[in-house]
Formats: C-alpha cells, sequence, structure tokens
C-alpha cells in the first residue's frame, strides 16, 4: 500500500539518491535527492552516509525490464518518528504537478510572441497594447518647463544667432578697405 513507512539502512549513495534496504527481502528501493529533504539536495552525500538509518515511505512502483523499482521518500517521514507527513499523499500530487507544467512551455512562448508583435493603437508603437501604453494623451504632462518660458529661450536664441554674422560682417568689410 502507499502509506506504507519503514525505517531501513542506506545501501549506496549516488550522485543523484540513495538506495533503500527493503526489510525482509534483497530488493533496494531508491529515495531521489529530490525526495530526501523538503530543501533542495544537490550532493545526496551530504545528507545520507552508507549504513545510516532512516526513515521512508514507499511513493512508487514501476516495472522496468522485468525488473520491479521501488521509489521512496524521506521528506513525507518525519525522521526523528517515522511518522507519515503526508498520509494522503497530497505533497506528492503537488510534485507531480510541478514536473508537468514545467514541461510545457509552448502555451508561454505563443502569448509573448502576441505581445511583442502587436501594435499600439494609442500611440502606433509596437510590443504593448493600448491599455499599457505610457503616452499620456496631450503628452505635455512630462515637461517639466512651462511652455511660455521654452518660446523666449527660443527667441532669445535667435536674435544671438542674428548678431553674430553681423560681427563676421563688419570684420569682412574692414579688410576690403
Amino acid at each position: 500500500s502507499f502509506s506504507c513507512c519503514f525505517s531501513s539502512q542506506v545501501a549506496t549513495v549516488t550522485e543523484y539518491g540513495a538506495f533503500i534496504k527493503i526489510p525482509g527481502c534483497r530488493k533496494q528501493g531508491l529515495v531521489h535527492r529530490t525526495h530526501m529533504s523538503s530543501c533542495r539536495v544537490e550532493n545526496p552525500a551530504e545528507i545520507v552516509d552508507v549504513g545510516d538509518k532512516v526513515w521512508v515511505k514507499l511513493i512508487g512502483k514501476e516495472l522496468k525490464d522485468d525488473k520491479l523499482k521501488l521509489s521512496l521518500s524521506m521528506k513525507v517521514v518525519n525522521q526523528g518518528t517515522g511518522k507519515d507527513l503526508d498520509p494522503n499523499n497530497i505533497s506528492l500530487d503537488q510534485d507531480e504537478r510541478k514536473k508537468r507544467t514545467f514541461r510545457d512551455y509552448t502555451s508561454q512562448k505563443i502569448t509573448l510572441e502576441a505581445v511583442l508583435n502587436t501594435v499600439c493603437k494609442k500611440c502606433g508603437c509596437k510590443g504593448h497594447f493600448a491599455k499599457e501604453c505610457f503616452m499620456q494623451p496631450g503628452g505635455t504632462k512630462y515637461s517639466l518647463i512651462p511652455e511660455e518660458e521654452e518660446e523666449e529661450e527660443v527667441a532669445a536664441a535667435g536674435q544671438e544667432r542674428e548678431k553674430k554674422p553681423n560681427v563676421a560682417g563688419d570684420s569682412s568689410k574692414k579688410r576690403k578697405k
């Protein structure tokens, strides 16, 4: 049955998990590193050693090449008391769901491309929708300088430009004499 928790010894430790002796037979079950702890496990040897007593729960059976492969989990069993922390296999279902959703990126890609190829009805630019557009109606909301001052500055700059050519003109007249 699935809610079978038992204490056993670690037979071997590999880079992807630990093989646990199954009591009463010569079989071993694998605790994959993703099932050793609720935290991320990079190196299973940091968690267990050969000969360690651990509490495990049988979470899966698979027949592969006429061999029965047993999947075990340590993270759903209290390592101190052996109490099943997940009697209804809820976290197991969540793990399975996570694996499935991560594999399917196709739908995300399509929506992304659709956004990139849209043209905004407000400003005519690509890559966003009108409701996300940052162009404000009127367009002058961002300018901090009042418009009147701007016009005066432009006019003043124009006068200076007019004076300069006159100076240049005077000097050329002097040379001719």
